[in-house]
């Protein structure tokens, strides 16, 4: 295996990594400046109110693109990873 090809599969799995995790991330900002905002306006500054919902945000978001990430993965394998396993 030369030199460019394992770089290129890095970079294609890098950013494979950073498109799975962008849902998940947009959400966690989101709902995190929100409670924020919200714990500014009201002077509730409760460490829990911020976690529990992030987190059940997040769980909400990762149940809902599991579909897109399981195939997003199985995509990068079977196009790029395979063939270079296999010597294709």
């Amino acid at each position: 295996m030369s030199d460019a090809l394992f770089f290129d599969i890095l970079r294609q799995g890098l950013w494979i990594a950073v498109v799975m995790s962008a849902p998940i991330l947009a959400v966690a900002l989101t709902v995190g400046l929100a409670i924020g905002l919200f714990q500014a306006l009201t002077s509730i500054q409760e460490m829990t109110l911020t976690f529990v919902p992030k987190m059940a945000a997040m769980l909400a978001v990762f149940w809902a693109s599991m579909g897109f990430m399981t195939l997003t993965l199985v995509r990068y394998f079977t196009d790029t990873l395979v063939p270079v396993i296999g010597g294709f």
